[in-house]
């Protein structure tokens, strides 16, 4: 049996050593997910851990083990999509507490600061892409989009990130 297979037959029975070793398989490329996505360190630690919290007492309806992956990142894409309704609804708070935040090294670069300038839509079309592996298809299900919409949004954005990083 694969050992990835085995650790989420051992969380579905409770096992929380077993899902810690899951959880780190992926933390990393979550977190990066939400600090893209919602542009606020601290959100983005909020986020990761509400999802890990979300996931370890949601892990026995994991009807797929080999979808272990793209299951957690729908629950963080869920809980980064509430945060970014919440920034539209308060946008003075939101920026208030961008501009209180240490100065986080990875915005210093112009992939960053090209990122930072698309739209917001756009940014979570090409995190969810990027990082977390989506497809289209599974982006324009979770954002209430036609695919080809998802796709033509991706591909310009793409093309002003090459222009700007030019």
């Amino acid at each position: 049996m694969n050992p990835t297979n085995e650790l989420i037959r051992q969380a579905q029975t409770g096992d929380a050593h077993a899902f810690a070793l899951l959880y780190e398989s992926v933390y990393k490329d979550l977190y990066r997910f939400a600090v893209y996505t919602l542009r606020h360190t601290q959100d983005a630690e909020d986020a990761v851990s509400e999802t890990v919290v979300d996931a370890f007492a949601q892990i026995r309806n994991l009807r797929e083990a080999g979808a272990f992956r793209s299951w957690i990142f729908r629950i963080l894409t869920a809980k980064c999509n509430r945060r970014i309704r919440q920034y539209i609804q308060a946008p003075e708070a939101q920026e208030e507490e961008i501009g209180a935040a240490e100065t986080d090294l990875g915005e210093q670069t112009d992939v960053r600061r090209a990122f930072d300038s698309l739209p917001r839509e756009d940014r979570l079309i090409i995190a969810m892409n990027v990082f977390a592996g989506y497809s289209s298809q599974e982006i324009g299900d979770l954002l209430q989009m036609n695919p080809n919409t998802v796709r033509s949004r991706q591909s310009r954005a793409l093309k002003k990130l090459a222009e700007q990083l030019a």
